[in-house]
């Protein structure tokens, strides 16, 4: 028996940092977006239809909800999307402080939105059960609502991350990603805004 050695020389290749094109992550929000995009527009419609059917809106002589505050945490929440775009600008760049402290501002305007929010659910004089605009209103804000308490969620891992040092120039996938869903929620109260 010999003992000779036989060397295979393989070759090498190193991945590239960054796969071109978006990322499957990035794809899939796009998807999540383009389907709550769906629920949303159903549930306008909805509202819309109902409205035209009756001859008086809103049905068994609600009130309209007082705006005022309301419009104020609108503009609030409108805003956050701006303290994100900092955010992501800032790790873009690689400064790492101005994505921590963006992430916090829109994180706490968000908040105030839906403390604000639960506030003006428990002063409404009307409920989900009561008739066709109680039910179209609660479920229309109730799910935006609820898209913002998730975006709270996830700015709340990002921010986790991003405190442990895990972004950089180079790789901050997961703040675009959270920045897209956040941005969408905004958008999506122009809509559902009363």
């Amino acid at each position: 028996m010999s003992n000779a050695v036989i060397v295979v020389e393989a070759p090498v290749t190193v991945a590239p940092a960054r796969a071109p094109g978006r990322s499957v992550a990035w794809w899939g929000m796009v998807v999540t977006i383009m389907t709550e995009a769906t629920i949303f527009a159903a549930l306008i419609s909805s509202y819309f239809f109902l409205r035209a059917a009756s001859k008086q809106w809103p049905l068994g002589g609600i009130e309209l909800p007082e705006l005022r505050d309301s419009v104020i945490f609108s503009v609030v929440l409108w805003g956050s999307s701006a303290p994100l775009v900092w955010a992501e600008r800032g790790i873009r760049r690689g400064r790492l402080g101005a994505l921590r402290a963006g992430l916090l501002l829109s994180f706490l305007m968000g908040a105030a939105f839906i403390f604000h929010t639960v506030d003006d659910f428990q002063k409404l004089h009307f409920g989900w059960r009561d008739n066709a605009y109680g039910s179209i209103f609660y479920a229309t804000v109730g799910l935006h609502a609820a898209h913002v308490v998730i975006g709270l969620l996830m700015s709340l891992v990002v921010q986790l991350k991003a405190w442990q040092g895990r972004f950089s120039a180079e790789r901050h996938l997961t703040v675009e990603v959270y920045a897209l869903y956040w941005h969408f929620v905004d958008a999506v109260w122009l809509f559902v805004f009363p």
